[in-house]
């Protein structure tokens, strides 16, 4: 990595998909430029928008040093697009690509040990981070969450319909409400993998999804 890297953060997984444009300086990193793209306009407008932030930097394709992506879990569709995205600028340009989940982002995000996505069809994403134990990110129902006893928190949301759920619940802890997480938040939290070359295997590269038999674990949690 030289000294003064230009990253590219997207993150296509919730209903409104973001991008950042991020100088990294040593052990820091400046935010040169962010945006948004909305979910259902992502097939269309991602390239161009990512194309308008690095303009506005002055920056291209060729300027980059890598990649920070948002592999899941959310939206299928937004983050086989955007992935799709980050594989075609890997592969093309030579870049390294370092992935994230958005519920560890999340709880970061939150500073909990406990993070809740809206799965829908009445489910939920969580992660739980507890120090010194294992990370575990799963697929729950309301059900399972109170035949648990609930869940370690407090519980960091993103989602108004999530944190009246989980307040619904019996048992449940308290509740931390945030804006959701963007591709900047990612990039921040990415740069310590960064430094360290933590990459994905770009070849294997997949979504994080967390559901079913679509249920696929991305080349950073692998």
């Amino acid at each position: 990595m030289n000294e003064t890297s230009l990253l590219l953060a997207l993150d296509t997984c919730g209903p409104v998909g973001s991008i950042a444009l991020g100088r990294v300086a040593g052990a820091h990193i400046s935010i040169l430029g962010e945006g948004l793209v909305a979910g259902g306009e992502l097939s269309v407008s991602l390239v161009q928008a990512i194309a308008d932030l690095l303009a506005s930097a002055g920056a291209r394709v060729e300027d980059l040093a890598g990649l920070v992506a948002v592999a899941g879990p959310g939206s299928f569709t937004g983050i086989r697009i955007g992935l799709a995205v980050v594989k075609g600028f890997a592969e093309a340009a030579g870049l390294p690509v370092v992935t994230v989940s958005r519920l560890a982002l999340l709880a970061e995000v939150a500073k909990t040990p406990t993070a809740v996505l809206d799965a829908h069809r009445g489910q939920m994403y969580c992660g739980l981070y507890a120090e010194g134990q294992p990370a575990r990110e799963m697929l729950l129902t309301a059900g399972e969450v109170n035949s648990m006893g609930g869940l370690p928190g407090p519980v960091g949301v993103c989602e108004e319909a999530v944190a009246q759920t989980l307040e619904e619940l019996r048992g449940e802890a308290e509740i931390v409400r945030v804006a959701a997480p963007t591709a900047a938040a990612a990039m921040l939290s990415a740069l310590s993998r960064w430094r360290s070359g933590e990459f994905a295997d770009v070849a294997a590269l997949d979504g994080y999804y967390l559901r079913g038999a679509d249920a696929k674990v991305s080349a950073r949690l692998g």
